[in-house]
This record gives structure tokens, C-alpha cells and sequence, in this order.
């Protein structure tokens, strides 16, 4: 008799991931593959699978469990995690302690300081891929989020299979939902740890997940997660599509020294234009992450809604003006 269905579905997830590291890996040496492991069952369950899945292939399987230092008793907890790993077979097996700071709210710095930890462990263990436990469920959640703050296509396309550097972090499951890999947690009398912060209602994500999604399925069915991921995917794709036309429209829309014309910017589709805006405002030192939507909007209409306008302040102290017929860009 085969594994419990829901064991075979994160193993089938994993194994596929795995042979995509392998493809991608150009060295002899043994690729080592790192699953971030928090205790909770998602991320039980891939280092489960993971463990399960690399005794049959050519690639060596460790994990990082990170302790946030947020609540008491987490340095125990971390210990116990990394125990857990060591005891499914995954060597290195190890806790790191982050300082988690306050720019950006608690769920934003946690998950930038989580990354920063990440990183840092692949360069340090010489890692190839770093496995990630999230599920279509988490993605139907980052849909919405992006829905909310009306920041574009971008922000509607989720979480990617592939990402990182030199693409370092996997998702395995963001084709399962949660319940499916809990399932497998249970069937593999997995101990499971689930994070007070998962249902504290002080965090817009849980309130999204107990609150905001049930809601919606109440509403309009139980095919909403899987609908969501969809829109994800789709957005994805046209997003990757317009990026592509805004860096090859990008030369086009400059005169011989360089600068950028606003009669050719004006001549582009509003989603190109503003992406060659975006990529020329971050080329000129404005930090990605602090650019809004409002800030290109406003460069936009120095191209679009001329009429003798001052010059923008964007963050980094970077300032777009227009002179003779120019979208001048530099940092102050």
C-alpha cells in the first residue's frame, strides 16, 4: 500500500522542484538544497518531503529555522525545530537568531529580517535553493493584500515559483492548498508547532485568513483560493509581458545623449510608459520599495498633463523635472 494521498502530492511537489534544481545545477559537485522551516505544518511537511525526496537523488538536504526573538520562549522552540529537521535526516539542521526592526510594520520588518537570515545561510552553507512552504492558500491571501493597496498588476501576481537570487527560493506547494499539506502533517504523525501570530487579529494577513477569506467563500463559493491563484498566475504573465516592452522601449524613448523624450514617452500604451518612468527613477538611486504608485503617477504627468508643473520629489532625494521637451531625472 502507497503513502497517504496527501504524503504523495507534497512528495510529487518536492520531486519536481528537486529535478528543476538539478537541471538548473552546472557544477559535479552535489547541489545542497535548504528548507526554511518555521515548526508550523506547512513547512513541517516540505522538510518531511524534503527529506524523503533527496535520499534518492544526487543533492545534499539542510534546513534553517529562524527565530524572530518575538515571543518567550522562541530560542526553545527554534532548538526544538532544528532537532525536528536533524531527526527527519537533513544536515546542516540549524537555528538563527534575527533582531527584527520596525520599518515597514511588524509583518514587513519580521519577513525582511526572516530574508536577510536566509540569504545570509545560503552564502554561508554554499547553498543551491532555499524550499519555501507556502500554499495556494497564502497566495490567495497575497492577491487579495495587493488587491487592497491598488498598487497594480505586480502586486496581483502573488508569490513566484521561482525567485531570489539567481533564482534561490522554490515554492513547492503554491499549487496545494493548506489543508492538503496539513493532512500530510497528520498522516506522517508530524509534531506540529502553529504560530500565535497566524491567528492574532493585531495582523492584517490573519485577519485576512480567519476573517476576510471565509467571508468571501461564504459569499461566492469555495472556488475563491483557487480562483485567486489563478488571477495570480494570469497577472503574472502579463505583468513579465509589459516589463519586457517597457525594457525594450526604454532606448527607443531616448534622444542620441541619453535623455529621455517626452513627446516618444507620450506615444506609449499608460502601462509601458510608466514602467520606463519606474526603471528610470530606481536607475537614478530611488529605492524600489519606497516608490509608489502616486510617485510615477505625478512623474507621469509631467509627460501627459504638462502645464509648467514644478519638480517632483521622489524618495532616495530623487527629483524628475521637465526641460524643453526632456524628462530630467537625478538625484539631488
Amino acid at each position: 500500500m502507497g503513502p497517504h494521498p496527501a504524503v504523495a502530492a507534497i512528495r510529487l511537489a518536492v520531486r519536481r522542484v528537486l529535478h528543476d534544481v538539478l537541471t538548473d545545477h552546472t557544477t559535479d559537485e552535489e547541489p545542497l538544497v535548504l528548507v526554511a522551516c518555521s515548526g508550523g505544518a506547512d513547512s513541517m511537511a516540505l522538510a518531511s518531503a524534503l527529506a524523503f525526496e533527496a535520499r534518492k537523488l544526487p543533492l545534499r538536504a539542510g534546513g534553517i529555522t529562524v527565530d524572530h526573538g518575538l515571543q518567550d520562549g522562541s530560542d526553545t522552540r527554534a532548538t526544538e525545530v532544528a532537532a525536528r529537521m536533524t531527526a527527519l535526516g537533513l544536515t546542516p539542521a540549524e537555528a538563527v537568531t534575527v533582531t527584527v526592526g520596525r520599518e515597514g510594520g511588524p509583518e514587513a520588518a519580521a519577513r525582511d529580517a526572516r530574508y536577510a537570515a536566509l540569504d545570509a545561510a545560503a552564502e554561508r552553507h554554499g547553498a543551491t535553493a532555499i524550499l519555501l512552504g507556502h500554499t495556494r492558500d497564502d497566495q490567495a491571501e497575497t492577491v487579495l493584500l495587493g488587491l487592497a493597496r491598488g498598487s497594480g498588476i505586480r502586486s496581483l501576481s502573488g508569490m513566484a515559483a521561482v525567485s531570489g537570487t539567481s533564482g534561490r527560493y522554490r515554492r513547492p506547494f503554491l499549487q496545494l492548498d493548506r489543508q492538503t499539506v496539513r493532512k500530510a502533517c497528520i498522516a506522517q504523525e508530524l509534531a506540529v508547532w502553529d504560530d500565535p501570530h497566524n491567528s492574532d487579529p493585531a495582523y492584517t494577513r490573519s485577519r485576512l485568513r480567519h476573517e476576510g477569506l471565509p467571508a468571501l467563500e461564504k459569499a461566492l463559493g469555495k472556488g475563491v483560493v483557487e480562483a485567486l491563484a489563478r488571477t495570480a498566475q494570469l497577472s503574472r504573465d502579463d505583468a513579465d509581458a509589459l516589463d519586457t516592452w517597457a525594457a525594450d522601449a526604454e532606448t527607443a524613448v531616448r534622444d542620441e545623449a541619453g535623455a529621455l523624450e517626452c513627446a516618444k514617452l507620450h506615444g506609449l500604451p499608460p502601462a509601458v510608459r510608466r514602467r520606463v518612468l519606474r526603471r528610470a527613477v530606481i536607475a537614478e538611486g530611488a529605492p524600489a520599495g519606497s516608490l509608489f504608485a502616486r510617485h510615477i503617477e505625478e512623474v507621469d504627468r509631467l509627460v501627459t498633463g504638462w502645464r509648467g508643473q514644478g519638480a517632483i520629489n521622489l524618495p532616495g532625494r530623487v527629483e524628475a523635472r521637465r526641460q524643453g521637451g526632456r524628462l530630467v531625472i537625478r538625484q539631488g
